[in-house]
């Protein structure tokens, strides 16, 4: 089981901590820089359903505290977050695991 080198695993996260991962990954992978509010808006059309400030920014926070996310300002009012090694690894693993477990391959096809 994978976990960071500060001993976090991704089944010691919750799940709204866990979405903020993949929401953040999302929006790198998309070629942003995933600021507070955007990370807030990709999780609400995920949800559907409006996410708290305050809920939204604990959590980032505390991903920061575990190094599964760097925090940096893009400005005066702006956060911008991105995932560290230790999370992409993390939400790596927790990928391939899923994708056998359903018989897929993580490149796109399933197994045998």
């Amino acid at each position: 089981m994978s976990s960071t080198s500060a001993g976090v695993q991704f089944a010691d996260l919750h799940a709204f901590e866990r979405d903020l991962l993949y929401a953040v990954r999302a929006l790198e992978r998309d070629g942003d820089a995933p600021k507070g509010l955007a990370v807030k808006d990709h999780l609400e059309a995920e949800y559907d359903e409006e996410i708290n400030h305050s809920r939204l920014y604990q959590n980032l926070d505390g991903l920061v505290a575990h190094n599964l996310l760097t925090k940096g300002k893009k400005d005066d009012r702006t956060n911008e977050y991105a995932t560290t090694d230790e999370a992409r690894a993390l939400l790596e693993a927790r990928t391939e695991r899923r994708a056998e477990q359903v018989g897929l391959s993580t490149n796109g096809g399933e197994t045998a």
